[in-house]
């Protein structure tokens, strides 16, 4: 039994004439007319009674025919979803994201990308930008938003949505709050909190890295993974920080911002989409390039 026989069977049984339905399935009676009775040859029953008075369903036909519409709505409904999500418009696409892209860049880039494609679900998972490359090249994620400088294997790339620099977090009764200029060569013998060396080992490369381009290497006071907790630590007291620069939107009552009026342009942070290219779906395309267009970036 093939879906053609079940399309054959339920135009039969909504005209109850064979020269109708034939018309319908853009075929001649005769065919159709064999067609059904090989169908009831193949699953051992009569469907429809033939007569003076025309065609009728039979019982079995009649305890048959919504079970044969089911099934038919439910195979259109199977190439519809294929087709969609052959074009990028259907399907399920998973992005993996760091906290920090939520304050702006992923929203303008979901807002855009869920006009276009309402047939998409979308999966949202938010992880360091580690875990978020090493999803990609295992194909647990389709696309990810990560912070750059961020370590990817081959297989991965990289497009710059956002770059941006450090911003000095202080404590709001530590000295520096009140001073109007700071500089980071100056910051030497201060007690940094940094990122973990394992799960957020890109911005504590940026960061060291910033302040070696000044002359040392920073004292680290505490650790942490998330540019929140890092806050968390600084408004407790127990340090400074460098932080992406987006987090002054989000200023608490004990912790001052400083920009710093030496920080080395070599330094320099951002948001990035991930990708892997090998893998790319239709619908993680769709997604990259609405992300391009909204940002305006060039590969």
């Amino acid at each position: 039994m093939d879906f053609r026989h079940l399309q054959q069977f339920v135009t039969l049984a909504e005209t109850l004439n064979f020269r109708r339905a034939a018309e319908k399935l853009h075929m001649s009676q005769p065919p159709l007319s064999v067609s059904i009775r090989k169908l009831e040859s193949e699953i051992g029953v009569d469907l429809f009674t033939r007569g003076k008075e025309g065609v009728k369903l039979t019982k079995s036909g009649e305890a048959a025919l919504s079970d044969a519409k089911r099934a038919l709505f439910h195979a259109h409904q199977f190439s519809e979803a294929a087709q969609t999500a052959a074009i990028g418009e259907g399907g399920v696409l998973r992005v993996g994201f760091v906290g920090s892209a939520t304050h702006f860049i992923l929203p303008q880039i979901l807002t855009v990308f869920r006009a276009r494609y309402p047939g998409v679900q979308l999966v949202l998972r938010e992880a360091t930008s580690i875990r978020v490359m090493e999803s990609l090249e295992d194909d647990t994620m389709d696309v990810g938003v990560v912070r750059v400088p961020v370590s990817s294997k081959s297989g991965s790339r990289l497009l710059s949505l956002q770059t941006e620099h450090f911003v000095l977090a202080v404590p709001r009764s530590h000295p520096l709050a009140a001073s109007e200029q700071v500089k980071l060569k100056d910051l030497a013998d201060e007690g940094f909190i940094l990122y973990t060396p394992t799960d957020a080992a890109g911005l504590r490369m940026a960061a060291v890295h910033a302040c070696q381009l000044r002359g040392f290497t920073p004292q680290v006071a505490q650790e942490a993974v998330q540019v929140q907790t890092v806050l968390s630590l600084v408004e407790a007291g127990l340090g400074i920080a460098l932080v992406p620069a987006v987090s002054r939107r989000f200023a608490g009552d004990y912790i001052v911002y400083k920009t710093l009026t030496d920080f080395p342009e070599s330094a320099t942070i951002g948001i990035s989409l991930a990708w892997k290219p090998s893998a790319e779906t239709a619908t993680a395309r769709n997604f990259r390039l609405t992300a391009k267009e909204v940002f305006k970036m060039e590969l």
